[in-house]
């Protein structure tokens, strides 16, 4: 049935798209940093609220993080917590407020408490009723 599911998913998308390509395939690569070894493709994350959101360890406890938002007034907020603490907290925008997709880029510096926990990113709205967080990607740090 899944096998149905998919041909018919893949048979629609091809029929509506007439041949045509109508937007460019994401390239993004994460280099490996060891001259001989292929780069690999970036691992994208994305929610109703951020897309192409890709994390790259650019040093021992530094992160860099690029997407877009379709955050209301542009201004978002994020968390690093490793499943008992937050460690780090902030808040950023994006380049262009909803209804729009911002741009935005932002570099982390955190260091792990315990050395077999795993760093989650969260990326979330902030709701405009009542202050909770809304639309939360979460993003295991590499």
């Amino acid at each position: 049935m899944k096998k149905l599911l998919y041909l018919l998913l893949v048979t629609t998308l091809c029929a509506c798209n007439d041949g045509k390509q109508t937007s460019k395939p994401v390239t993004d690569t994460v280099s490996s940093g060891v001259p001989g070894i292929p780069s690999a493709p970036a691992r994208q994350y994305s929610n109703e609220r951020f897309r192409q959101v890709t994390v790259e360890k650019t040093g021992e406890n530094q992160y860099l993080i690029e997407g877009e938002g379709q955050i209301f007034e542009a201004n978002f907020g994020w968390v690093v917590e490793d499943g008992h603490n937050e460690l780090l907290k902030g808040h950023n925008m994006t380049d262009a407020g909803a209804p729009e997709w911002g741009k935005f880029r932002f570099s982390i510096e955190v260091e792990k408490e315990r050395p077999n926990s795993t760093l989650m990113l969260i990326l979330f709205e902030t709701s405009a009723e009542d202050g909770r967080r809304v639309h939360e990607l979460p993003i295991a740090l590499p």
